[in-house]
């Protein structure tokens, strides 16, 4: 087995327990080793310290499988990660009766760059780095043991692959499509998911505790949701007794099925809820030239800083979107706020929002803080999993 050795010093994130290997901490590769293949890792004076996937072509050369030196990654290792995974979300009441549910959650279940999301009797499964690559057919297997699933599809074609020096991979790694379109039921709510073309595995399972919220505090007031996708927060603020709905995106095939899962849903009150295909920064100042104003306001944008080397211009974003949403708050309104750029920290996001609370000209209190649902749970010695960050406020 080839070996990374470490620079003098550079030891310390790993007796930390910190699972990431930069580039610039690696002296040097002992042996040859393909990408995906796994590595002894060594500190400066041989002292062995993990086990880890060796990425040639990435900035982080090294994800750490085991701090077990001594550990052997084979097939049995991914049959026990998995199974944990999936056994910590079984023992959380919270969870339970949940059709749609992360489980595993990459370096968090002790498994970089494998993600499994779970919808119903359907798996997706998203492997982003090189060495989740290379024991596919492994990790593929330890879910269906795991979850007793009929299907399984891989979704491996997300941007973070490029970076790996991977291609992209999907298509059904076990089992075939299902004969009627894949929906899931969420506090209620029917919801389509599309895990073939969808954003991430199909849904944004990281939301749904917020989602939930949502409904809790929407009773009576009026709504406007920015960047709405496919409907999700909307659909549960009229579950909740909306009075009405704004729904805002720039996709037109988000808006149409977000129309579909109301009609999955007659129960809510179509006649409450407007979708409108727009550029969101666009549409929001011309809400506030009209005079519009509403009672929460929900900003749960797209990535804008996928690194911290994007975190400057993502500032910017983030402080105009909000700003933009003090602005058409009424008094003692609702923002709910969201932030999942992993370059952008907690304290960042929350000093962006009170630097846009001042150019609002509002006074702003935080109401709660929000994050990524249950099931997506943040390691402590490994702080970027906390990517989905979120602040409920009110403006007098």
């Amino acid at each position: 087995m080839a070996q990374i050795v470490l620079m003098p010093g550079r030891d310390r994130p790993l007796t930390h327990r910190h699972p990431w290997i930069f580039a610039a901490a690696v002296d040097r590769l002992v042996g040859r080793a393909r990408p995906g293949d796994t590595v002894d890792v060594l500190a400066a004076n041989g002292r062995p310290l993990a086990r880890a996937a060796w990425s040639p072509q990435s900035k982080i050369r090294g994800r750490v499988w085991t701090f077990d030196p001594q550990e052997v990654i084979d097939d049995a290792f991914f049959k026990r990660r998995v199974e944990a995974a999936v056994q910590r979300r079984r023992l959380m009441p919270e969870l339970r009766g949940q059709e749609g549910l992360r489980l595993v959650h990459g370096e968090s279940d002790g498994l970089p760059g494998v993600i499994a999301d779970g919808y119903r009797d359907t798996v997706v499964v998203q492997l982003t780095s090189a060495g989740a690559d290379k024991w596919r057919k492994a990790i593929v297997r330890a879910v269906q043991l795991a979850t007793g699933c009929a299907r399984i599809f891989d979704r491996s074609d997300s941007e973070v692959r490029r970076l790996e020096g991977l291609e992209p991979v999907t298509g059904w790694a076990l089992g075939e499509a299902p004969d009627a379109p894949l929906s899931i039921v969420e506090y209620g709510v029917r919801m389509r998911v599309d895990v073939v073309a969808g954003h991430k595995t199909g849904f944004y399972l990281d939301q749904r505790e917020n989602r939930l919220l949502t409904r809790e505090l929407a009773r009576g007031r009026l709504v406007l949701n920015c960047f709405c996708y496919t409907g999700g927060f909307s659909l549960q603020a009229l579950a909740g007794g909306a009075r009405h709905v704004l729904s805002i995106d720039s996709s037109a095939p988000a808006l149409r099925m977000a129309e579909e899962n109301l009609a999955m849903n007659p129960e809510l009150r179509s006649d409450c809820v407007e979708w409108r295909e727009a550029d969101v920064f666009e549409e929001m100042r011309a809400l506030r030239s009209q005079g519009r104003r509403f009672d929460l306001v929900i900003l749960d944008p797209p990535k804008f800083a996928p690194s911290i080397a994007h975190a400057e211009r993502a500032a910017r974003a983030y402080r105009d979107i909000n700003v933009l949403g003090l602005r058409l708050l009424n008094p003692g309104g609702l923002l709910m706020s969201f932030s999942c750029s992993g370059g952008i920290r907690r304290e960042h996001f929350q000093q962006i929002v009170a630097e846009a609370a001042v150019d609002s000209g509002r006074e702003v209190r935080i109401r709660r803080r929000l994050a990524a649902s249950l099931d997506h749970p943040v390691l402590l010695s490994f702080s970027e999993g906390e990517y989905l960050k979120g602040l409920l406020c009110e403006a007098d």
